[in-house]
């Protein structure tokens, strides 16, 4: 009987970009495929995703791709991905339809996403795989949990849940089939830790609609409400709360349009004909009858919401007196930065903000808290616990909870994106590590903006940069007339000739102390310039020499 490896790619210490590999011999199959959002540092950059090299250096082994829910950091990754190899995708209605139109929008044909249906006891084949699913209750319709069944025993996944009795689509987490499909032993249980350091249980996405409605009722302007685009649930409390309110309600943005579309023809989000109202319609409609459900939630530049904000939206303008709703966490990296710029330019406009600052519980998270995963633990009783999803502290706290369950700390494993553990005859071991580095999504490019790009780009941000123009006699190997400096983002040039001339005086001092080529001048004017303007005004600036051989 050969071994079960079970291998972190990434997912585990970012809170985002979730990739998981299960291997058995010849047979390999991939849960999520996620992409992560750019911290602040990473200029210019547009996605994070994983790196795909160990499954495309194991492509043939691959049997197929399960997608757990439709949130962008389980799926945003696959058009990345399925331009590299071939496999059939897995998924649950509303998440099989958010994976075609993510592969439309990026021109990827020919791959076959495959509904699943929780709500039947068949088991999807993967080579040695046999995949169960059952309803887990999160902040987006038809999330789903994992058993899967190997030759080595049952392993659960189970990523971004909470326990949610009251939810606002009626279909609540299956602890019945979760615990029918525990009941032969679990070896292993990979799960949510992203609220491991919240006391109690997470509240219910129900509690939220209230709360709406009452600033819906308030508002003496137009409503601009904004939530992750995905967050069909959500959308689905405004528009009540829209329509309890004598309002219309307008979709702006190309993702919110999109999925709000899907939810609603695949009968996820209910409304009447009449309450829905064209966008360009909506703005000439009376302020006080309109709700507009905007993109934009975290502080996207280019989003719908960042240009309403900026004033420089095509058809849009928020006025005094109209309020804007966030309805969600700004919890990727670096978003609480861009959110609180929008907050505050909509302030400025004097805008009725409504936003996570003011503790008005708009939003609710969809991962449980410490109570919700003891729960977890319980029902499934698993040998060994894996902690996914989450950062490094959301893993060690995670662990924490299950040592206060009675496990030993060695049941536990806190992996770093690249880890693997072995099951084998009933036990885990860690396995070996595969070298993993995040691929950064700038454009067109992908993975061809690295450290040292990156690194550039902060010093032309932060100090500028200065081109050195330079004439150079190839035959008497010396510098024909004096250089020019022009400078970007360093120095004011017409407040600062005095300093550029200096620069350009000790470069012709050095150079002419010695024998040059073109290669060796670049670097004299490099150096010098570099020394120069630090010891000079205490900067770094980005140093460009251009030679041009006369």
């Amino acid at each position: 009987m050969a071994e079960l490896k079970f291998i972190a790619l990434s997912g585990t210490t970012g809170a985002t970009e979730n990739l998981y590999v299960y291997e058995y011999g010849n047979d390999m199959v991939v849960v999520d495929c996620g992409v992560g959002f750019p911290d602040p540092e990473m200029l210019g950059v547009d996605l994070v995703i994983p790196d795909f090299d160990y499954i495309l250096k194991n492509k043939n082994k691959l049997r197929g791709i399960v997608i757990t829910h439709g949130h962008e950091d389980h799926l945003g990754a696959l058009p990345f991905l399925l331009k590299e190899v071939q496999a059939p995708i897995f998924a649950t209605r509303l998440t099989a339809a958010f994976i075609e139109d993510k592969l439309a929008d990026y021109g990827v044909k020919g791959v076959r996403v495959n509904v699943m249906d929780p709500d039947r006891a068949i088991a999807t084949k993967l080579g040695v795989f046999n995949i169960n699913i059952f309803r887990v209750s999160h902040s987006v319709p038809d999330a789903v949990g994992l058993a899967i069944e190997t030759p080595q025993g049952v392993l659960m996944h189970v990523p971004d849940y909470k326990f949610d009795w009251s939810s606002v689509d009626r279909k609540p987490f299956d602890v019945a089939k979760a615990v029918s499909l525990a009941s032969k032993g679990v070896l292993g249980l990979a799960s949510d830790a992203l609220g491991s350091t919240n006391p109690g249980h997470t509240e219910s996405e129900s509690v939220l609609e209230e709360r709406i409605e009452q600033v819906v009722s308030k508002a003496t302007g137009r409503v601009y409400f904004t939530t992750i685009s995905s967050n069909i649930s959500r959308m689905q409390q405004a528009i009540r709360a829209a329509e309890k309110n004598g309002r219309k309600v307008a979709f702006i943005g190309r993702s919110m349009e999109a999925k709000a579309e899907i939810a609603r023809r695949l009968g996820y989000l209910n409304y009447g004909s009449n309450i829905e109202m064209n966008a360009h319609a909506a703005a000439r409609a009376p302020r006080n009858k309109i709700l507009y459900i905007i993109s934009g939630c975290y502080g996207q530049a280019g989003s719908a919401l960042h240009r309403v904000a900026e004033e420089s939206h095509s058809f849009l303008k928020i006025e005094a007196g109209d309020s804007v709703v966030f309805s969600a966490d700004p919890a990727p990296p670096g978003s609480k930065v861009k959110v609180d710029y929008i907050v505050d330019r909509l302030l400025e406009l004097n805008v009725d903000v409504h936003y996570y600052d003011l503790q008005e519980d708009l939003h609710v998270s969809g991962h449980g808290s410490q109570e919700d995963i003891r729960f977890l633990f319980g029902l499934i009783k698993p040998k060994y616990f894996i902690p996914i999803g989450g950062t490094v502290r959301h893993m060690r706290a995670y662990s924490l909870l299950a040592q206060g369950l009675g496990n030993p700390a060695n049941s536990i494993f806190e992996l770093m994106p690249g880890d693997s553990i072995i099951y084998e005859n009933g036990n885990a071991k860690r396995g070996k590590r595969i070298p993993v580095r995040d691929v950064l999504v700038d454009g067109l490019g992908v993975g061809d903006v690295g450290n040292i790009v990156l690194r550039d780009r902060k010093i032309l941000s932060q100090e500028g940069f200065v081109v050195a123009l330079i004439q150079f006699d190839k035959a008497a190997n010396k510098i024909a007339g004096n250089p020019e400096l022009i400078t970007r983002g360093f120095v004011f040039e017409k407040d600062s000739k005095a300093v550029l001339q200096k620069g350009v005086d000790r470069v012709m001092e050095q150079a002419n102390r010695q024998g040059i080529n073109t290669h060796r001048l670049k670097e004299i004017v490099v150096d010098t310039l570099e020394h120069f303007f630090f010891d000079e005004i205490g900067r770094r600036p980005m140093i460009l020499p251009v030679v041009i051989e006369v």
